[in-house]
């Protein structure tokens, strides 16, 4: 009997140390906010800028996460979840478990990570598009604490609270991207959001930025409650909160076999739309956009450059395994009996692609009034985030690894026009568009590097922003194609309309963003017009070289897009093999034959196999 009690409870420890293991980032992160926090008890730190050392945490996070890039997964894990090393040691002995557990791990290879790993009982899962968003938001916030370093904000005095509240929404974000549960969704969006609310009204004695904060706060706990309520009648109607299962009862509940067209279910309907209020208020998606507006206004240039960025990403990676999930292309699932997967498409992609639409449309055109310079860039924040639910629409990988393309793109084009607004908000003392008139003459650096970002959000070639919504409407065409040539001509004419309508955005928001560029260009202050010489404001060699550095990698990522699209695409690989993979990066122009097994078994993608290898049957 002892035996066997020192053996379960070596097993518990070994799953609790694999688990461990692939949890490295986030453990990290949490280990330096305790640091971070201990530092502020000591008289000698208590007022330290501490921006450096929450650097390094992310910095440390981010070689973990890259470390697992290689790290393939023995293939007991994959079937079971994190199980311990065989012949494991004497209980105890965690130093022989840990070397046990290295050991069983082989050298990395070309199908390393091909499945996944369960991680903490399944409420988590660890595949290759957990790393991709760890790395994502990593790489983005040790870019954010560059910039905050460069602009003083925050003070000494308040760098540990800062930061603490800075790696704490990044662990929430993380949690997101690799949530398996609906419990482990709105812990991790409720962790990403609470930080938040506080950072946005971090600048003290600013009357806007306190009402910025009250509006997020009173926003995100209606959205969180809404949230909260569709989960409870999801579990409480299928009895699981499982992603994988809950996704296969609900299809088979809204869809069943043998049957055409919807069931349509009052209390199921409704807890699948709540969840998705909760995931569309991250996104800051119309209807649900209100506080974002109000919150870039009033928070800081550097907190609002961090939500419009990591938010979002952590939100649509969320929506992406979701709707992957239940339009059946995850092989967790397996292949339930009475399940018809391709019901399910008529129900999700007029809902997303409608969400899509409303989004970038109202985001361009609410923008074109704008003065404040921070609240122009909310409300094409909001634009862009439309554009990225369009490529989910399909349901298909192709478009989840565009979504992933477009995030790339959109960071460093997105904190770029922000970092420079809160550049010039140190010189000039405004952030209202007024202030830069005729900025050409006082400013010149900042204006080109101003004026290259938001050229990159309009979408003009050769830059990223240009690749990224090529990106997303080639995978609008080919969708809405490959449901033309299997008969769906509904589904194929909703794709074609939401590429034009993604098209029309795109002209329309060329009027402020080249309304900007004409301010800062063409227009003249009083001095241009009274001859005398414009006040020169001077431009730090730290700001320029962080603005040159974004700068490069908006124009690198728009010429050289093979290494991001073949990251984007292994993000997604796990779900299927994707067409566009093969054309872009191995010249194949061909069009394969439609087949309809594997369109049924894919949710809509052509010629998508499986992943080869064992999968987890859904209990």
């Amino acid at each position: 009997m002892d035996n066997l009690n020192g053996l379960a409870l070596e097993q518990v420890q070994g799953g609790l140390l694999a688990d461990s293991v692939m949890f490295l980032p986030e453990l990290i992160l949490c280990s330096g906010i305790v640091l971070l926090l201990l530092l502020r008890v000591f008289r000698s730190q208590a007022r330290a800028q501490l921006g450096a050392i929450s650097l390094l945490i992310v910095l440390a996070a981010l070689g973990a996460t890259v470390l697992q890039c290689g790290l393939q997964v023995p293939q007991s894990w994959t079937n079971t979840g994190t199980q311990p090393p065989t012949d494991p040691p004497a209980p105890g002995n965690w130093a022989a478990s840990l070397n046990n557990l290295l050991n069983s791990m082989p050298s990395p290879s070309d199908d390393a990570l091909q499945q996944y790993i369960p991680m903490f009982s399944h409420l988590l899962i660890f595949d290759r598009l957990t790393i991709f968003l760890r790395i994502f938001l990593l790489a983005f916030t040790a870019l954010i604490i560059w910039l905050t370093l460069l602009t003083g904000i925050p003070d000494r005095e308040d760098s540990a609270d800062f930061h603490t509240l800075l790696l704490g929404s990044v662990v929430g974000m993380s949690l997101m991207a690799s949530a398996n549960h609906l419990l482990m969704v709105y812990i991790g969006v409720e962790m990403a959001s609470l930080p938040s609310y506080a950072l946005a009204g971090f600048l003290k004695g600013r009357r806007t930025a306190s009402e910025a904060a009250l509006k997020y706060v009173v926003y995100g706990g209606g959205a969180s409650g809404v949230m909260l309520y569709g989960i409870s009648l999801l579990a409480g109607t299928f009895g699981t909160a499982y992603l994988p299962d809950l996704a296969a009862a609900i299809v088979a509940h809204v869809s069943p076999a043998g049957k055409t067209g919807l069931v349509y279910d009052p209390v199921v309907l409704l807890g699948t739309l709540f969840v998705l209020i909760g995931i569309a208020f991250k996104l800051a998606a119309v209807p649900f956009h209100f506080w974002c507006p109000d919150v870039f206004e009033g928070a800081s240039a550097e907190v609002a450059g961090f939500l419009s960025v990591a938010s979002k990403g952590a939100a649509l990676a969320l929506l992406a395994r979701v709707t992957m999930v239940f339009a059946g292309m995850d092989p967790i699932i397996g292949n339930p009996i009475g399940v018809r997967w391709e019901g399910v498409r008529d129900y999700l992609i007029p809902v997303i692609g409608g969400a899509a639409a409303i989004t970038a449309t109202f985001g361009n055109l609410a923008a074109y009034m704008q003065t404040n310079l921070k609240r122009l860039l909310a409300y094409s924040t909001i634009a862009h985030a439309g554009y990225m639910m369009m490529g989910l629409t399909p349901l298909n990988p192709d478009g989840a690894a565009a979504v992933l393309f477009y995030l790339v793109g959109y960071l460093f084009m997105n904190l770029g026009a922000f970092a420079v607004v809160a550049f010039l908000r140190r010189e000039t003392k405004s952030e209202d568009l007024s202030a830069y008139r005729g900025l050409v003459r006082r400013s010149p650096w900042m204006v080109v590097t101003l004026s290259l970002f938001l050229l990159s959000l309009l979408g003009i070639p050769p830059l990223v922003g240009f690749m990224a919504k090529f990106q997303i409407f080639s995978v609008l065409f080919d969708a809405g194609r490959a449901y033309g040539g299997k008969g769906e001509h509904g589904l194929s004419m909703f794709l074609y309309g939401l590429l034009v309508i993604g098209g029309l955005n795109t002209v329309i928001s060329a009027v402020y963003y080249l309304k900007v560029m004409k301010v800062m260009i063409l227009d003249e202050r009083v001095e241009d017009i009274e001859g005398r010489a414009p006040v020169v404001l001077p431009e730090r060699f730290s700001s320029v070289v962080f603005a040159s550095v974004v700068a490069i990698a908006v124009v690198v990522l728009g010429v050289v897009v093979n290494p991001v699209i073949a990251a984007s695409q292994a993000g997604v690989d796990r779900f299927g093999e994707t067409e566009i993979h093969h054309r872009q990066l191995q010249g194949r122009h061909e069009q394969p034959q439609l087949d309809k097994r594997q369109w049924d078994r894919g949710g809509g993608q052509r010629g998508l196999r499986r992943p080869r290898g064992p999968v987890r049957q859904a209990d």
